[in-house]
C-alpha cells in the first residue's frame, strides 16, 4: 500500500513513494509501462530504491526544492538523507548491465534487480517513530523532523549527525506532521495529536525543555494530521485533521477583534478564517494549488462510507472570504456588461 508519495520540484514527472516497508522507491511516471493499456504489460517496477532504514518508513517523506535530495523518517526513530546524483555517479563509474529480456550476458540476478543506493547521512535524536520530515526551503543541507516522541528537531548536514536544536516537548502530545515557510525561514508549523497547530520562531528556540510557540492555533476536535504553508500569502496556512475538517488560518489575525470592513469577528478560534467540511471522514492530507494559489486539494480516508476506497476532493472558497469586498466587486463590475448580455 502506498502511504504517501511526493514529486520531484525540478522534475514533476519524478516521483517518490513511501509504502509499508523500509524502502523508498524512485519512479519515473513518463517511463513506466501503462498497466491498464493492453493485457498483459509489464509489471511496474521502481526506477530505483532507496536503502538505509531499519524498520518500515511510512509517511515521514520530503523532497528537496534545490537539489535532488529525498529525505525520510521511519519506525527506527531515524531520519535519513540521499542524493539521486550519487545514482547517476554509480552508472558512471559501473559496468552496463543486461537489460531485462536480453539474451546477451549472463548476469540474469543483476539484470532483474533494482538499481539501489544508500544514504548520504542517517540523522538520530528521537525516541520513538518519525512522522514527518521537512527540508528548509533556502537549503538542501538544512532540515527538520517530528515524531511520536513530542519532539521536534533541526539538522544540519554541514555540522554532523547530531540535533541542531531538539525541543523534547513541542506539544502535549505525538506530533505527525511539520512544514517550513517558505516565505519566513524562521517560521516552523507543527500539528499534533493534542488537536493543536503550534507555529514556532526557530531563533527562539532551545535543546531540550518545553518548546514555546510563538502561537498556538486551537480549532480541531481530533489529531491534527497534516500543515502546509499557502504559496500566495505568507500569513496563512492551512491544517487538516482526523475530525474530517481542513481549517485556514490566518496568523495575522490573531489578536484582532474587526475584520477590515470594522465588523465585530465572530466567536471563532484566533486566526482561523475558512473551515472546510466537505470531506466525511479524517483528512489525511492537502496541497495548495501553485498556479491558482486559493484552490485546494485534499483527501480523506473515508474507506467505509465511500464504499472502498478514499476520496479527493478540488475545491476554492469565494473570493470575498480572502480578498477585500471593494476589490471583488470592481472586478466583477468590469465583467457585468459580458455578464447581462450572457444572460439576455
Amino acid at each position: 500500500m502506498v502511504n504517501r508519495i511526493r514529486e520531484f520540484p525540478q522534475k514533476s514527472h519524478i516521483v517518490a513513494t513511501h509504502t509499508d516497508s523500509p524502502e523508498v522507491f524512485i519512479w519515473d511516471v513518463e517511463a513506466q509501462p501503462n498497466r491498464n493499456a493492453v493485457l498483459g504489460a509489464a509489471t511496474s517496477r521502481p526506477d530505483l530504491v532507496l536503502t538505509g532504514h531499519k524498520d518500515n518508513a511510512e509517511f515521514a517523506l520530503a523532497m528537496c526544492p534545490s537539489e535532488p535530495f529525498v529525505l525520510s523518517g521511519g519506525k527506527d526513530k531515524c531520519v535519513v538523507l540521499w542524493s539521486v546524483h550519487d545514482h547517476i555517479s554509480t552508472l558512471a563509474v559501473e559496468e552496463p548491465t543486461v537489460k531485462q529480456g536480453s539474451k546477451s550476458g549472463g548476469n540474469t540476478a543483476k539484470a532483474t534487480e533494482n538499481p539501489t543506493i544508500g544514504p548520504r547521512g542517517i540523522y538520530k535524536g528521537h525516541t520513538d517513530t518519525v512522522e514527518d520530515v521537512q527540508f528548509c526551503p533556502s537549503s538542501a543541507q538544512e532540515f527538520c523532523s517530528v515524531g511520536d516522541d513530542s519532539r521536534l528537531i533541526l539538522w544540519d548536514a554541514r555540522v554532523g549527525s547530531v540535533p541542531v536544536v531538539k525541543v523534547d516537548k513541542a506539544h502535549n502530545g505525538d506530533l505527525h506532521c511539520v512544514d517550513w515557510s517558505p516565505h519566513d525561514l524562521n517560521f516552523i508549523l507543527t500539528g499534533s495529536a493534542d488537536n493543536t497547530v503550534h507555529m514556532f520562531d526557530r531563533r527562539k528556540l532551545k535543546s531540550s525543555g518545553v518548546g514555546s510557540p510563538v502561537y498556538k492555533f486551537e480549532g480541531h476536535e481530533a489529531a491534527v494530521l497534516c500543515v502546509q504553508w499557502s504559496p500566495d500569502k505568507a500569513s496563512v496556512f492551512g491544517s487538516a485533521a482526523e475530525d474530517g475538517i481542513l481549517n485556514i488560518w490566518d496568523h495575522e489575525k490573531v489578536g484582532k477583534t474587526t475584520d477590515s470592513a470594522g465588523s465585530k469577528l465572530s466567536n471563532t478560534p484566533p486566526g482561523l478564517f475558512f473551515r472546510h467540511a466537505g470531506h466525511r471522514d479524517k483528512v489525511v492530507d492537502f496541497h495548495w494549488s501553485a498556479s491558482d494559489p486559493w484552490t485546494v486539494v485534499s483527501v480523506s480516508d473515508d474507506c467505509e462510507s465511500s464504499g472502498g476506497g478514499g476520496t479527493l476532493q478540488i475545491w476554492r472558497m469565494m473570493d470575498l472570504i480572502y480578498r477585500p469586498e471593494e476589490e471583488v466587486l470592481t472586478e466583477l463590475d468590469k465583467f457585468r456588461s459580458h455578464i447581462f448580455g450572457c444572460n439576455s
